[in-house]
């Protein structure tokens, strides 16, 4: 204890005292215990202007108490409002600081257009423009080496030397797939909000949506390997992730609709059929003949939805929707 920082410490408890209170005040979870390797790190307040100097083009130096100056990569520039930071240890084995700082929204382009955005599991997120976008994953030689690698740590002896390097080579893999769909959601996201007035999305409950289905002893869940993959899917596309960066970049510009037949209603005609959705990405209305993507469709549906809710100033058709709009037939079908 007398070796580490008095004041990190002290802001240790700090912090554990506002989650302790954020608790019970009901507004966040019971804060968990900490578990080695994955919730390495510790936080340094009242940060002072030179406590980090650049060293070259990529390299800088932050001041750690009772460490001393730590070089890291330099990502991008420090705000100058930022007084604190967080150095964190993943289990990859990586360590990062991160300066806390509040960047300013990104401003509206003011073209008031609007855009739907259909969340998805083949599909990551279809858009009103037709646009079909997919979070990046591991690519095939990786997966391969994944599978590799789990039936290496299968048959490793728990607490021994090799099964410990299998699981860094595990966790190594799992973090590049991690940041290449964060990478994925902060440009999808900044390309949103830079190009739209009003971003239209469902409202879902993600964390009901992916619940297990396993049940209990008493009363087992059914097709439980079926949920489990459905579950892993909805995680894998960032659904949550998306519209949460969406609303910090494009505060007020994001709206959230009903998701009740969003997929099942005409976007030309608006008939609503279970009929309509023929399959995944096919959709077919049987009352005009209307045919295109399906998600592109559900997509069209939010952007009208949301469009209602931010109708122009002086009075006229809703953003991102011309008036008397004719429907239009035998779209191709794209994805």
């Amino acid at each position: 204890m007398r070796a580490g920082s008095a004041a990190v410490q002290q802001q240790a408890l700090k912090d554990f005292h506002q989650a302790m209170s954020n608790f019970f005040a009901g507004t966040h979870r019971r804060p968990t215990w900490r578990k080695a390797g994955r919730h390495e790190g510790f936080r340094v307040v009242a940060v002072k202007p030179g406590d980090v100097r650049r060293v070259s083009r990529r390299v800088s130096q932050v001041k750690v108490p009772k460490v001393g100056w730590v070089r890291f990569r330099w990502s991008r520039p420090v705000p100058n409002g930022a007084r604190s930071f967080r150095v964190t240890r993943e289990r990859a084995g990586r360590w990062h600081v991160a300066f806390a700082a509040i960047p300013d929204p990104i401003p509206a382009p003011g073209t008031g257009e609007a855009v739907g955005v259909d969340r998805g599991v083949a599909v990551s997120a279809a858009l009103s423009t037709g646009d079909l976008l997919s979070a990046p994953g591991l690519r095939a030689g990786e997966r391969v080496r994944l599978g590799r690698l789990l039936r290496r740590l299968a048959r490793a002896r728990p607490g021994s030397r090799r099964r410990a390097g299998v699981k860094a080579a595990i966790a190594r893999l799992k973090a590049r797939e991690t940041d290449r769909r964060k990478d994925w959601v902060e440009k999808t996201s900044t390309d949103l909000a830079r190009r739209f007035d009003v971003i239209g999305v469902e409202d879902l409950n993600i964390r009901g949506m992916t619940r297990s289905a396993r049940g209990s002893v008493e009363a087992p869940g059914r097709n439980v390997r079926q949920k489990a993959g459905l579950n892993r899917g909805i995680l894998a596309n960032e659904w949550g992730a998306l519209v949460r960066r969406l609303e910090d970049k494009a505060p007020g510009r994001v709206v959230k609709i009903d998701p009740r037949n969003t997929s099942r209603t005409c976007s030309a005609c608006g008939h609503v059929a279970g009929e309509n959705h023929k399959s995944q990405a096919v959709f077919s209305c049987v009352a005009c003949g209307f045919r295109g993507n399906a998600d592109v469709n559900a997509a069209m549906n939010i952007r009208d939805t949301a469009a209602g809710h931010a109708v122009t100033a002086r009075g006229g058709p809703p953003l991102g929707r011309p008036a008397n709009r004719e429907p239009q037939h035998d779209l191709p079908l794209t994805g």
